[in-house]
């Protein structure tokens, strides 16, 4: 219940809350994965019950897909959907242009291939998460097993030449195992600081081998829905220049709180 939420938790809540006002019946919509997004997926889940809404879901991870279904969201394919009107997700971090770091669920790949479909990406994250400089969040990077550790070398020796604090790459883990994603690869996290031209990096880091595909989102985010523990939502538009405040109050209900997956 809400009530038992902390206010971290309320702010993740609002905004998610929020940004579920700009999908409309029939939209094919792409659902982020993560603590926020796990929200967000819930107030679909209640509109599509309650109000009738009629929508597709491509979601970015098999986590997300199966809450998705357990909410009564119709999921398809992102093949099936072939684009997406829009796509909400979260973010470790975000700075004053909405460019964003994200990949701490592990998801980034399916995460930045469907937002990279959608005609809008909207990004819902609690106020801790802004920054004035991207890379405070380990940035995560996502290679392939093979040869994993010679990627790992190259990537440290390339960061050596960029506008960062930190060089140091670590294996993301499962317990004593690699943590795995959906597509079966690894994860490094880069501890870098700062980054200084977040441009130049993510181009830098996905021309080395072994790379797939790093957790710099650049120029793809169109509005971010900021939350705060006291219910206040904040919501920037970086493409009409705009930002827009109010308030949300809690209201209980149960089929949203109980039983929440994130």
């Amino acid at each position: 219940m809400t009530g038992e939420l902390s206010p971290i938790d309320k702010a993740k809540f609002v905004a998610a809350k929020r940004s579920v006002d700009f999908v409309e019946d029939g939209m094919r919509v792409g659902l982020g994965t993560g603590s926020t997004a796990a929200w967000m997926v819930r107030c679909l889940g209640e509109m599509v019950r309650a109000d009738g809404l009629k929508i597709r879901g491509i979601p970015t991870s098999t986590r997300t897909a199966e809450l998705a279904k357990e909410v009564g969201i119709e999921v398809v394919t992102l093949d099936e959907a072939r684009w997406i009107d829009v796509t909400i997700d979260g973010a470790d971090e975000f700075d004053g242009n909405l460019n964003l770091i994200k990949g701490g669920g592990g998801a980034l790949l399916q995460e930045k291939i469907v937002a990279t479909a959608s005609d809008q990406m909207i990004v819902i994250a609690d106020a801790g998460k802004e920054v004035e400089t991207l890379g405070a969040f380990p940035l995560p990077v996502e290679v392939i097993p093979f040869g994993w550790q010679t990627s790992k070398s190259l990537i440290e020796e390339f960061l050596i030449s960029m506008d960062v604090l930190g060089q140091d790459a670590s294996l993301r883990m499962n317990g004593s195992r690699p943590f795995v994603t959906d597509e079966g690869n690894y994860i490094l996290d880069l501890h870098l600081g700062r980054i200084g031209d977040a441009h130049q990096l993510a181009m830098v880091l996905n021309q080395i081998p072994g790379v797939v595909e790093n957790g710099l989102f650049i120029d793809i985010c169109d509005v971010v829905v900021i939350g705060f523990g006291d219910g206040k939502v904040e919501t920037r538009d970086i493409n009409e220049g705009t930002v827009a405040a109010d308030r949300l109050d809690f209201v209980e209900t149960e089929n949203l709180f109980t039983d929440l997956k994130d």
